[in-house]
């Protein structure tokens, strides 16, 4: 059994795995949850944030997903409530389902960038997995700026909510597409993303 937090505590990155794996057994998930974590960590560290917070919250965001699909975010609420989660830290995650699966606007910045870069992070995975190095480490913005305007390409990436997103953060969509491909880059390996470097090649969008 994890250990539960007092109220005051903050959540590690330890605690916050624990559950990762408790509640998510597809390597898939699991980097996606890695991914966004890294892209979160970066966006706070470029606008002085607490980079521990917002890594931790885009780590678990999906916890639910997998077992309870049709009840997501409702039952990562209650995981979390029960593990003695701060509210503000809970509501952040729910806010990456506004208008899916709950009514949690996104209001502060941690929760905006969560809300545009969730469903960016899978549009940049298809990407890299289509090119010959299958890698996100030789890939330019251009090439995810591409394939957004191939509608059939990645369908499930809702781009939509990626550009409601980019506006609500105040931010071009060009720059949230680069600034979130640098962040996964950053933990490429860790993702499945870094490739063969046998096949590395010159990206030409």
């Amino acid at each position: 059994m994890l250990p539960l937090m007092s109220i005051q505590d903050r959540p590690t990155r330890e605690q916050a795995e624990a559950l990762l794996f408790r509640y998510t057994e597809t390597e898939a998930l699991r980097n996606h949850a890695r991914a966004v974590e890294a892209v979160m960590r970066y966006f706070a560290d470029s606008c002085g944030e607490d980079v521990e917070k917002w890594g931790i919250i885009g780590l678990v965001h999906d916890l639910d997903w997998e077992k309870f699909p049709r009840e997501h975010c409702s039952r990562t609420t209650e995981v979390l409530r029960e593990a003695g989660w701060p509210e503000d830290w809970i509501r952040a995650v729910r806010s990456h389902a506004w208008g899916m699966f709950t009514e949690d606007r996104p209001e502060h910045p941690m929760e905006k960038v969560l809300y545009t870069i969730d469903e960016l992070t899978g549009l940049i995975t298809a990407t890299a997995l289509v090119r010959p190095s299958r890698s996100i480490l030789d890939m330019k913005p251009r090439s995810v700026a591409k394939k957004w305007k191939e509608k059939s390409f990645a369908a499930g990436a809702n781009r939509e909510v990626i550009a409601a997103g980019a506006e609500m953060m105040g931010v071009p969509l060009d720059e949230v597409i680069a600034k979130t491909l640098a962040g996964m880059q950053t933990v490429a390996a860790e993702i499945g993303l870094a490739g063969d470097p046998e096949q590395k090649t010159t990206d030409k969008g």
